[in-house]
């Protein structure tokens, strides 16, 4: 009987175990999701940018030859 008491005991404490190492699974899963998502964003404003600053340039010489 007390065998019996202490294998329960003992399965009862893997099974917390084994939760809680899913648990953590999961998060690592959702943060690993959320940096590749931050990557793309990055990706996309850098290339924005310098979409931006490429039409700036070819706008300021436009702007030079109008004010002379």
């Amino acid at each position: 009987m007390k065998h019996l008491i202490t294998a329960l005991a003992l399965a009862a404490l893997a099974g917390c175990g084994l939760e809680t190492t899913g648990a953590a699974a999961t998060a690592a899963a959702i943060k690993k999701q959320e940096l590749e998502q931050g990557k793309k964003t990055l990706e996309q404003t850098q290339q924005k940018l310098g979409q931006a600053l490429e039409q700036e340039q070819r706008a300021q010489p436009a702007e030079d030859s109008a004010n002379k």
